[in-house]
């Protein structure tokens, strides 16, 4: 059980450790296996420190991460409530983490996927506009690119972000968003008029609805497969999701189906969850198995 701490009050608080929706994700996806990249940026300071070194540990490819000396690194802070919520203060529009650059022709070769978080493109305007140059290129380049919205609200303040999602969208072939993210980026009132919608989008090829406690269902063009969760004495659920998507699109790189990599991604979430901090649940191919097996 959480306690209340407002972020408003004095408190004890714990970290640093690494983070950002992307690095979680990424992470997971290099701890099972999987050749993995990241675009983006930090300060020359520990916070950037503490990043890069765990994601280098874990085998991802950060040549594309810059590291500046003028900027401090970006950083979150979290504050959970007794009833299981949780609010964030984010530091990211005036980082390094929204001054990296799109990768030129030919830097990367052989991409599989591509995964763009939503919080990223609402971390500033020039930087979507080099998300999407990125997409572009890789999607053209005969690359796959999933998306998970990841909505946090203390960043949806420009109104320029809903037509950046929409071009995301069209380009979008897995689409791992959480029940109020899919109505609001469809503008639907019920879920299966808002999964029609997705799947106007000629490139949409599964689209994984994610509901926290209750599973996640998929969505195939004609198809529909339930998974549940595998229980944990939670901990900590910040980051479990950004877990679900880098197992899942791990599965998908190992060629395993689409339920079996949904499973692992609902193992990998939970034994994050099962521990403290965003990205510190004990995540590897011997652990996954170990849980799915279990049941």
């Amino acid at each position: 059980m959480y306690k209340t701490q407002p972020l408003d009050q004095a408190g004890t608080f714990r970290g640093p450790y690494p983070s950002g929706a992307p690095a979680i994700c990424i992470d997971v996806a290099a701890r099972l296996g999987c050749r993995t990249a990241i675009i983006g940026g930090v300060g020359k300071d520990e916070f950037g420190k503490c990043i890069l070194e765990r994601l280098r540990k874990d085998g991802v490819d950060v040549s594309h991460v810059i590291e500046s000396k003028e900027r401090a690194t970006g950083c979150a802070f979290v504050t959970y409530f007794s009833d299981g919520s949780r609010k964030f203060i984010f530091h990211m529009g005036n980082t390094p983490a929204v001054e990296a650059k799109a990768p030129g022709q030919g830097e990367f070769e052989g991409v599989r996927y591509m995964h763009i978080m939503g919080c990223s493109l609402m971390s500033s305007p020039v930087f979507a506009r080099e998300i999407l140059k990125a997409m572009r290129m890789l999607a053209g380049e005969g690359s796959k690119i999933s998306f998970d919205p990841n909505i946090r609200k203390e960043l949806f303040t420009d109104a320029s972000i809903h037509e950046v999602i929409r071009e995301v969208m069209e380009h979008t072939s897995i689409f791992l968003p959480g029940v109020e993210e899919l109505l609001l980026i469809t503008g639907k009132e019920n879920v299966e008029e808002a999964v029609k919608t997705c799947f106007t989008y000629p490139r949409m090829e599964i689209l994984v609805l994610k509901n926290g406690s209750k599973g996640s269902r998929i969505y195939q063009r004609g198809s529909v497969e339930e998974v549940g969760i595998y229980q944990v004495e939670q901990a900590d659920a910040t980051g479990a999701g950004d877990c679900f998507d880098g197992a899942f699109l791990a599965g998908l790189v190992q060629g395993k189906s689409v339920k079996e990599a949904a499973q692992m991604g609902a193992a990998a979430g939970a034994l994050n969850a099962a521990a403290f901090g965003p990205m510190e649940g004990k995540i590897d191919p011997d652990s996954i198995k170990e849980m799915m097996e279990r049941g």
